[in-house]
């Protein structure tokens, strides 16, 4: 039976309405979103309540790499640059030598539990080695949980950024697999390939972006988005032309971009945050859709058997080993190897078998699926009790949320700022006039436990005050240093 348009507008609107309302279940359970995405679509599929058939991997591969490429970059954009540079060396340790471990070691486990061969284990392992970005972005910053030291930076640059290496893993494997005269040392050529191009071509769209967003002038603000949606496409589509890796790229111009002022800066973060939220939301569905939930249970003994071996020893393996020479503790070593949460990037992968015909690879991919099922209920519902009982979580500190926005302009240098008055600072009791502070120092709004406060020259200044100051860095960060001062310094 043919569908009218209508009629497939009404199912994709109502899955994604249900979807929203739905994710209420997992602020207040804490059952990761994707599961329950993942549920909608297999409730929706031709096995489920729904009935729609759907068996198109070509369609749930490019569905998959649209949306990724969305949620690397908005992840990348909202990554603060102060926050990942003490942790970049650990984050790319984790994203390469971490994931190759992690496939090494299902992959030969595979081997000899599975009666896989060698080259079929370490498909397998490569499939499943990365962390997803979609599932840890949502959970750490859903939950709110709040972590000790460098790790949640961490664990986001690494799921963030480990992608790459388990698409180039799986690639290679599949060639391995189905090109006889291919050698598996070839590989470390196109390995140095792919990540050098992604890097040049992830700095140069990067900057790219942050360049024509200041200097093109659109007589339109809605055209932004628009602007930045072309420049994520390029991106991956013109780095994986010249053989690199795009969504290295992809992630790496989010980044880049994130860490530069350019007009609507503020606007298109929360774009392509919602542009995020809904690729996850499609994707997982569409990854639902495609599962026939009858073929699950013949692998379930098989599917638990990976997982195990994936949360409980491949992952803690590649983690210790990969940070074994730094200054992170047993326990947070512990906490980083039980947030290797499994989601949409080994489904998407796990179709790469199957549109290459390769021998079982419609028993990978429901092995897969299942691995992925696992670790969300498994890893995913536990981790803020995983991070109270290691004793790695800390209050969360909440930003404040001001009754005032502002939106750089190309050639206006001033940036909003905010100063928080510290106890004993010679401005704590003093009104503004007192304080003769200069022109280009332009307080806009004061923040006083839940109270803002318009200021004028009058208004008198206690300690704990936050300040929202509209002024350029070198004359902020002189004042800033002079309101520091503390009254016995005078």
């Amino acid at each position: 039976m043919t569908m009218s348009f209508e009629f497939i507008l009404i199912i994709a609107a109502s899955l994604l309405l249900v979807s929203v309302l739905i994710s209420k279940v997992s602020d207040r359970s804490g059952i990761p979103a994707l599961l329950l995405f993942l549920g909608i679509g297999m409730l929706a599929g031709s096995d489920g309540l729904g009935g729609i058939y759907f068996d198109d991997p070509t369609l749930t591969q490019f569905i998959g790499i649209v949306a990724l490429n969305l949620i690397l970059f908005a992840g990348g954009l909202d990554t603060e640059w102060k926050d990942v540079r003490p942790v970049l060396k650990y984050g790319i340790a984790l994203s390469t030598l971490g994931v190759l471990i992690t496939a090494l070691v299902v992959g030969i486990a595979a081997q000899y539990l599975l009666a896989f061969t060698l080259y079929q284990g370490l498909l397998l392992g490569a499939i499943v080695s990365s962390t997803d970005a979609a599932a840890v972005f949502s959970i750490l910053r859903s939950k709110s949980l709040g972590l000790k030291g460098k790790l949640r930076p961490l664990l986001e640059l690494e799921s963030g950024s480990n992608d790459p290496m388990a698409v180039f893993l799986t690639v290679g494997m599949i060639q391995l697999l189905t090109q006889p005269d291919a050698q598996a040392a070839d590989l470390f050529g196109k390995f140095l390939l792919q990540m050098g191009v992604g890097v040049l071509c992830g700095f140069f769209f990067g900057r790219l972006l942050a360049f024509l967003a200041n200097r093109i002038q659109l007589g339109y603000d809605g055209l932004y988005p628009v602007l930045t949606l072309s420049i994520v496409f390029l991106a991956y589509s013109i780095t994986n032309t010249l053989y690199g890796n795009g969504f290295l790229a992809v992630y790496l111009a989010g980044i880049v971009a994130g860490h530069q002022d350019f007009v609507h800066r503020r606007s298109l973060i929360r774009f392509h945050d919602g542009a995020a939220w809904l690729m996850q939301i499609t994707m997982f569905l569409t990854l639902g859709m495609l599962v026939f939930p009858s073929e699950i249970p013949p692998i379930i003994t098989t599917g638990l058997l990976v997982a195990a071996l994936l949360i409980f020893l491949a992952r803690p393996i590649s983690v210790f080993l990969t940070l074994l020479p730094t200054s992170f503790s047993f326990k947070e070593k512990a906490f980083i190897s039980w947030v290797g949460l499994r989601g949409a990037v080994p489904i998407i992968l796990a179709t790469y078998p199957l549109l290459a015909g390769l021998p079982q690879a419609d028993s990978i991919f429901n092995i897969v699926f299942f691995v992925v099922l696992t670790s969300a209920m498994i890893q995913g519902a536990s981790i803020p009790f995983a991070a109270k009982w290691l004793g790695v979580d800390v209050p969360v500190v909440k930003k404040p949320i001001y009754p005032i926005e502002f939106t750089p302009v190309s050639g206006f240098k001033s940036e909003l700022k905010e100063f928080t008055i510290p106890s004993g600072s010679i401005a704590d009791g003093k009104t503004i006039v007192e304080l003769y502070l200069p022109q280009e120092f332009l307080i806009v709004l004061i923040a006083r436990e839940n109270e803002f406060i318009m200021p004028s020259g009058g208004i008198r200044l206690q300690a704990g005050d936050t300040l929202i100051v509209l002024a350029d860095k070198e004359i902020f960060a002189s004042v800033e240093r002079q309101l520091n001062s503390k009254i016995t310094d005078q």
